[in-house]
This record gives C-alpha cells, sequence and structure tokens, in this order.
C-alpha cells in the first residue's frame, strides 16, 4: 500500500527533521537555479473542490520543479462530480497517475478516496487538517533560529483546521501550544485523534500570548462558513491580533498567518505588514516544503 499523507500524525518527528532539512535544500537550490528533477517522469493530479491560491500554485510550480507532469483537475468537470462514487474514481485515477493531492471540505471524503487509491495521497486542506500548511510553517519558525520543540505557539482565533493540525504537531514535537478562541469555537480534540493533553485551550487571548515566541492568526470565516459571517464577526472581534496583543507576548515574538489576510479583521495592517510579521515567508516556504513532501511520498 502506498503512503499517504492524510493528516500531521502521518510524519513522526524523524520526518520532520528530513523535511526541515530537505525544505532547506530545496530552497537553496531553487535561489541557485539548479534543477530537482527528483520525480521526472511521473503525473501528479491537484483536485480541489475549494478555492486555493498558494497551495495551488506552490503545489503545481513544485511538481514541474521536480520534474514531473502537473494536471489540475476541478471536481465539477470530473465524473466524481455527476455521481460517480469516489471509490471508482481512485481506483481509475490510480491506473493513470503517480499520486494525487487533494483539497476538500469532508476529511471522510479523503479518507475514502485513500482506502480505495494504488498511489499516494496528500491531504492539500480538509475541514479537519491542514498539514502541508503547517509543515511549511514549521519549516519557517526554524528557519527563524527558533527551536521548534521548545517554543510557545499561539494561536489566536478559530479552533479551525489550521488549529488541529497544530495539536498534531505540538504531540509530535513537543512544543507548547496555546490556543484562545471564543467559546463555542474550541478545536473538537475527538475528531483528531490525540488527546490534546499539554495544549492551553483558553477563552482569553491576553492569556495566550504571554510568553508566545509566535503568534498566529487565521480568517475568522473559512470557506463554507459564509452563513455565520455576521456572529463570527461579533464574537471574534476580541480575538484580533494587534499591536496591543502583540506587545504582551515575548519580546521578538513572531506573527504568523496563513492568508488570504483580512485586514482589519482577524489582523490589524500595522501587524500584518509590520517588522516581527512572516507572513510572506511561510507563504514563499509552502513551495520549498511543498517540494520536500512530494518527495517523501511520491519517490520510489
Amino acid at each position: 500500500m502506498p503512503r499517504n499523507f492524510l493528516r500531521i500524525s502521518d510524519i513522526d518527528k524523524e520526518d520532520f527533521e528530513h523535511l526541515f532539512r530537505r525544505s532547506a535544500e530545496l530552497k537553496a537550490a531553487k535561489k541557485a537555479a539548479r534543477t530537482t528533477p527528483t520525480l521526472a517522469g511521473k503525473s501528479i493530479a491537484l483536485i480541489f473542490e475549494k478555492l486555493s491560491t498558494r497551495t495551488r500554485v506552490s503545489f503545481e510550480v513544485a511538481i514541474n520543479d521536480l520534474g514531473a507532469n502537473a494536471l489540475y483537475l476541478n471536481p465539477n468537470d470530473l465524473q466524481l462530480g455527476r455521481g460517480e462514487t469516489v471509490e471508482d474514481t481512485a481506483k481509475v485515477l490510480s491506473s493513470y497517475l503517480d499520486g494525487v493531492i487533494l483539497r476538500l471540505f469532508e476529511q471522510e471524503k479523503l479518507e475514502e478516496f485513500a482506502k480505495h487509491s494504488t498511489i499516494p495521497v496528500i491531504n492539500a486542506l480538509t475541514d479537519i487538517g491542514h498539514p502541508t500548511q503547517i509543515v511549511a510553517d514549521l519549516f519557517t519558525i526554524k528557519e527563524r533560529g527558533l527551536d521548534v520543540g521548545d517554543m510557545k505557539l499561539a494561536f489566536i482565533g478559530d479552533g479551525n483546521n489550521v488549529a488541529n493540525s497544530f495539536i498534531g504537531a505540538a504531540a509530535i514535537l513537543g512544543f507548547k501550544l496555546a490556543i484562545a478562541t471564543p467559546r463555542g469555537y474550541e478545536p473538537d480534540f475527538s475528531s483528531l485523534g490525540v488527546s490534546g493533553e499539554g495544549v492551553e485551550v483558553t477563552n482569553d487571548p491576553d492569556e495566550a500570548v504571554s510568553g508566545a515566541d509566535v503568534i498566529y492568526t487565521d480568517v475568522w470565516v473559512s470557506m463554507g462558513q459564509e452563513e455565520g459571517t455576521d456572529k463570527r464577526m461579533k464574537m471574534f472581534k476580541p480575538y484580533q491580533v494587534n499591536a496591543g496583543l502583540l506587545a504582551k507576548a515575548s519580546k521578538d515574538a513572531l506573527v504568523m498567518h496563513c492568508l488570504p489576510a483580512h485586514r482589519g479583521e482577524e489582523i490589524t495592517a500595522e501587524v500584518a505588514d509590520g517588522p516581527r510579521s512572516i507572513i510572506f515567508d511561510q507563504a514563499e516556504n509552502k513551495l520549498h516544503a511543498g517540494k520536500a513532501i512530494l518527495e517523501m511520498f511520491m519517490k520510489d
């Protein structure tokens, strides 16, 4: 059976260390215009139900840079969008391709596809997790000189898929994780397969950022949640990452956001574009970490 990357728990500490090291090597090669055709001759499809800028572009470029052929497939253009079963689609695509990258709403559909696939499957986001994002983010933090196993990361906002994957990563690497979210929007640990032991969950953003080396936020309204926008805007207003909140963290705390950012909502322009923001570094590193992930799961 192929090795899949469906949840952050599909990799271990040794895998993380390899991915960090290889991401750095591939980034250096890209900057030096050195080719890295380690997946030459392979064909890899991207099937995205959810809209994407960074994840789609970075993976398409990564596939091309590694010498493989990228095929972007809109689900509405496939028979999958006309009632064909996930099982049948997975079996057929497995006979044509060398790997599939899926960006879906339902984690269950991802796992169903992987169950019937004989080629590697990578999760490029579901409502439950965003593991490839977390690999790129942690690589970015390490690149800035922090020990990812001995830091405190404060996640401020919705207990969403990104927060879920950070919970899994903290369990593997051992860093301190504090999540501040309005009551009722906390992560659902029962859906993650981890206890959450050692993860601080609070409704107080000031408490979460105290002593934090990294402050991380994300949009308050994710794709598929638009009907609850007005309620969320009121509930999350006290959770904005602004200069006042940043001042309560460690003196040199870094600020991260997986983008797209809604300046004036979950983060102010002053902070997003300020000297402690590394949001565009982490966006760039999706390309280099994406290559390392593709190699790990799709290289013979």
